[in-house]
């Protein structure tokens, strides 16, 4: 084999070993907090599943575990956990067996009376989002108070934020009369990607941006790898 077919061979397998599959972590039910001794699946909805994605998880008691004996049962790309108490709180997320890492959660257990039921996920700019103040005895939709960075909002059994905006992003709690409050949480809003792209300028390009004339060096090479792999051999 030449020094070009070598070459080759070392760009094609970059190209393979450099491809990064996604997966996407989801929890259910699905909210940012529980109660204590309640149980929740965390699951990880992945694009390829030859790429071995597992839960795991940094909380005050272990770093970086993996799903398994001792905190949770694991089911494919999912993992159940039973019995979930407070020390269960802290960061989760999908890794796949070659280091790829999925978006993460901030889950909070409390062996309190009250829960903040608000989206784990970031909502997007201009939809509605409504998070609900959960008591753990019966009647559980009871009046509360809400509180957005400790500054009190009205007091209903829920609270609907219409067209979100990222000034609607932040610290949230409650708080239900005769039963307490609920642990604080982080609402996160992402913006929307603009609706039209924005007009072409005849402007030069950016610096470090190829000129509208240049040829790209992995379209070179991949030229030069077709030819040279495919050239007719030579037969002395």
């Amino acid at each position: 084999m030449g020094q070009t077919s070598l070459l080759c061979l070392i760009f094609v397998t970059s190209l393979l070993c450099c491809r990064t599959d996604q997966a996407r972590l989801t929890v259910s039910p699905s909210s940012s907090q529980f109660f204590s001794w309640t149980s929740v699946s965390l699951s990880c909805e992945e694009d390829d599943s030859s790429a071995g994605w597992t839960l795991r998880r940094n909380t005050t008691r272990d770093t970086r575990a993996e799903c398994g004996p001792g905190w949770g049962r694991s089911a494919g790309s999912s993992c159940n956990i039973t019995g979930i108490d407070p020390m269960d709180s802290g960061v989760y997320w999908c890794q796949s067996t070659q280091g790829a890492t999925s978006n993460s959660i901030n889950i909070t257990v409390t062996g309190g009376a009250v829960i903040l039921q608000s989206p784990v996920l970031p909502v997007m700019e201009g939809h509605d989002v409504t998070v609900r103040c959960e008591a753990r005895s019966p009647p559980s939709s009871l009046p509360a108070a809400f509180y957005k960075d400790f500054v009190g909002m009205e007091p209903t059994g829920h609270m609907t934020i219409r067209r979100v905006s990222k000034a609607d992003e932040g610290l949230y709690t409650c708080n239900i009369s005769g039963h307490g409050a609920s642990p604080p949480s982080w609402l996160s809003v992402t913006a929307t990607a603009p609706s039209t792209p924005p007009h072409p300028t005849a402007s030069p390009p950016a610096s470090g941006a190829p000129h509208p004339g240049f040829i790209p060096f992995q379209l070179v090479l991949t030229l030069v790898c077709y030819l040279e792999l495919n050239q007719p051999v030579k037969i002395q």
